[in-house]
């Protein structure tokens, strides 16, 4: 039998405690859940802020790499060469080509272009022409250039080796132009006191044809003894007459005497107006910017007349000239005796200065006149800064207001051993090629010239 099991009653109190436990709970719960709704599920209102600073990262060191230059290829420039096939003269060549004393120029290196002649020549050049050049040490760097060399039989003379010596410079220019660059234009110029004797009638492109030429014609020259010097008229020499300033006061003074320093002024002043860049003189005399004779005013003219118009003067004058044939038989016998003695010894002949003929064979062979001349005309001069002055203006209408620098004048000054060289003159020789942007040398006798060979050395 199924006892019934009695029905329990609810606490009240207890009851009531879950009660109120259960709705703490619930409440709690809604909050929660309340504040969880709000942070995450409704947006927050936006705030601009201020970025936190940001730290620059330094950039890493910088790498210098330096790049060298690789120096340009000697044989890219330097040593290019245009095969020669024969000398080609500008007279040959069947084209139109500009005047050549237009300002035009086709010539050298890195420059820029300006006027010019057509093959080089100082006016704002490419280089191409460019050589360097070297004579007896000296040394320059030019596109058109003129050797001048002096023939006076005073470069012949024993103290300063004979014909050998002047075998010697005429093989020092030879060398130096079969070295010059193929665009390089060039003349040669030999002179004796106011003559002259030029290789070619203009300047000339260097080369191998060119070049043989130019030993052919300058082999004879002073080969020999019997033959020294240049005498007008005789195979192509010549009195060129000056160009420039015909009318000039200084310029009729240089023409006027036969004075040293006027010969000097007369072959710079030749020398000058062949349009070069650099000049080169081997002389036996130079004296740079010397004093040049003038011409007498009408007041010394007639003091001059009056003193050489006497009967004393005359009278002795005539006894003089008279002696002058006994004078020369004189000096003819004697150098015949000692040139005998020479060949005896197979030695050349020996050759006198002669710079002023008789006068000067006199003195130097030591010999005295019975009736001396009674007086040449005297001599009055211009200074040495009126004859810079007028080479001044003479080389601005010549080449500065061309646009053009003055060529570069240097001097080989060749002398005796013992000759006199004062300081004076060298001084103004010192001043001379420092006018003309050149350098001078002077130079001693065989062993000296010999030593001083440069020329072969050069290469271009």
């Amino acid at each position: 039998m199924i006892i019934p099991q009695k029905k329990r009653k609810i606490n009240p109190i207890l009851l009531n405690v879950l009660l109120v436990s259960g709705g703490v709970h619930a409440v709690a719960l809604f909050i929660l859940g309340s504040i969880t709704v709000y942070k995450y599920i409704i947006p927050d209102e936006a705030q601009f802020e201020e970025p936190s600073p940001v730290v620059e990262e330094q950039p890493p060191p910088e790498v210098k790499i330096e790049i060298k230059q690789q120096p340009p290829k000697q044989q890219a420039m330097q040593s290019l060469r245009m095969k020669q096939v024969g000398n080609i003269a500008v007279s040959a060549v069947d084209v139109n080509l500009p005047n050549m004393q237009e300002s035009f120029t086709v010539s050298a290196g890195m420059g820029g272009f300006g006027g010019g002649s057509l093959l080089g020549g100082t006016r704002g050049t490419l280089g191409i022409g460019m050589s360097d050049i070297s004579v007896f040490g000296l040394k320059t760097r030019a596109e058109r250039i003129l050797f001048v060399i002096d023939a006076n039989s005073q470069m012949l003379t024993d103290a300063k080796g004979g014909l050998q010596s002047y075998k010697i410079i005429k093989q020092e220019i030879t060398d130096m132009v079969g070295n010059l660059s193929a665009g390089t234009l060039f003349n040669v110029m030999m002179v004796d006191r106011r003559n002259s004797k030029f290789f070619k009638q203009q300047l000339v492109p260097a080369g191998q044809e060119v070049h043989q030429q130019l030993i052919q014609w300058i082999t004879p020259i002073n080969a020999n003894a019997r033959n020294a010097g240049l005498a007008e008229g005789d195979g192509g020499v010549t009195r060129e007459r000056l160009q420039t300033f015909s009318g000039d006061a200084t310029y009729e003074d240089i023409l006027w005497a036969n004075q040293a320093g006027n010969d000097t002024a007369f072959m710079t002043q030749l020398a000058i107006e062949q349009d070069v860049d650099a000049i080169f003189f081997i002389a036996g005399y130079h004296r740079g910017f010397e004093r040049v004779r003038r011409r007498l005013t009408d007041r010394e003219e007639a003091e001059w007349i009056r003193f050489s118009t006497t009967r004393k003067y005359l009278d002795q004058l005539a006894a003089h000239e008279k002696e002058i044939p006994i004078m020369q038989r004189r000096i003819d016998n004697m150098m015949a005796e000692i040139n005998e003695e020479r060949k005896k010894k197979g030695q050349p002949p020996r050759v006198l200065n002669s710079r002023w003929g008789i006068y000067s064979d006199y003195r130097e062979l030591g010999l005295k006149w019975e009736t001396e001349h009674p007086g040449w005309r005297p001599d009055y001069f211009l200074e040495s800064r009126e004859i810079e002055k007028y080479f001044k203006k003479l080389v601005d209408v010549l080449y500065t207001n061309k646009g053009s620098e003055r060529p570069s004048v240097n001097v080989i000054l060749f002398l005796a051993g013992d000759e006199e060289m004062r300081k004076e003159w060298e001084d103004q020789l010192d001043d001379y090629t420092g006018f003309f942007r050149g350098k001078y040398r002077i130079i001693r006798g065989l062993d000296e010239i010999n030593e001083a060979r440069s020329s072969s050395s050069t290469q271009n």
